[in-house]
């Protein structure tokens, strides 16, 4: 497969992808701000444009306008437990919605609540009683998938972040897990706590800074596993500073979905294209990830909600 398509009419489109691409990406937007992007195909041979099908990055909740069917046509989500939600009807949804997966990109990752010992704190129950004035790296947008999590968990205790703050504690906020804004007063010693996702790139640190993971209790993990979460493990072995293996939260997958009503025709074809970029698609660093993963349930691709028809005769017909 060519890098481009031939013809004067991609290398304009190319162009304007690269164009969007610098603008979303511009590193001092904050998350939550003009970070996302809309690819539309259509026809824009007449007078206004004639969208045919629109692809879109974003929050969880597009999946209610994905849903719907007459505006996003497909959505990429981070994790899989939130579209779970979506389809289950749980959580952020007050009934479930129509989803149907098409795609999972593969992407190995947890959900860990870390905190200093010097705190007192072993579990979540804690925080509550010891009304602890922890200094706590969070996410700076209040829509991140993070707060969803966070909020559900705390709200099985009767807490929430706000509640924290009444006490004396304060949020550090940062825009991705490796901000300096977290990891510059990690290395001081400044944070009594980091609850975040994309641990590859701080755990570590944090466990250098005499940081340790909360494990959840079990009917923590059952109430949250009926929102779709996932108890994973976080293994020593991937994460030498660690004293054991502990039971954490799955954070894992970016599943593109539609609504059920997508044509099937449509789903068939979005496969198709996957496997025939499959060299050009950035896959994540060690998931072994390509289009022949995408479509069936591995630890980087956990899947809760089922397939598109159209997506699920392709993997089978194209099945290794």
């Amino acid at each position: 497969m060519e890098l481009l398509p031939k013809g004067a009419n991609f290398i304009r489109a190319k162009t304007l992808w690269e164009i969007g691409l610098h603008i979303a990406g511009n590193p001092a937007t904050p998350y939550g701000g003009n970070r996302d992007m809309v690819i539309t195909v259509g026809s824009g041979s007449g007078p206004a444009f004639r969208p045919w099908l629109r692809l879109a990055t974003g929050s969880a909740i597009l999946a209610e306008e994905v849903a719907q069917g007459n505006g996003v046509d497909l959505a990429f989500v981070n994790p899989s437990a939130l579209l779970t939600q979506a389809y289950r009807g749980v959580g952020l949804f007050r009934a479930p919605l129509p989803v149907r997966i098409v795609a999972v990109y593969p992407s190995w990752d947890r959900f860990v609540f870390m905190v200093h010992p010097r705190t007192g704190i072993r579990s979540l129950a804690d925080i509550k009683a010891k009304r602890y004035p922890l200094r706590i790296s969070v996410r700076e947008d209040p829509t991140h998938s993070t707060h969803v999590l966070i909020d559900q968990a705390f709200a099985l205790q009767g807490f929430s972040l706000k509640d924290i703050e009444s006490w004396g504690g304060r949020l550090i906020l940062c825009g991705g897990p490796a901000d300096v804004r977290r990891l510059e007063p990690l290395g001081r010693g400044e944070l009594d706590a980091v609850f975040d996702e994309g641990i590859v790139v701080w755990l570590e640190q944090a466990l250098t800074a005499g940081l340790a993971p909360l494990e959840l209790e079990p009917g923590e993990f059952d109430a949250l596993s009926g929102f779709g979460w996932r108890k994973v493990l976080l293994p020593k072995s991937r994460f030498p500073g660690l004293a054991r293996d502990i039971d954490t939260i799955d954070f894992s997958g970016w599943p593109i979905y539609a609504s059920a009503s997508l044509p099937e025709q449509v789903a068939y074809d979005i496969c198709d294209a996957l496997a025939a970029r499959d060299a050009e698609i950035p896959w994540e660093k060690g998931t072994g990830g390509s289009a022949a993963q995408v479509g069936r349930e591995s630890e980087s691709t956990p899947m809760d909600v089922p397939l598109h028809p159209g997506a699920e005769r392709w993997y089978r017909t194209h099945a290794r």
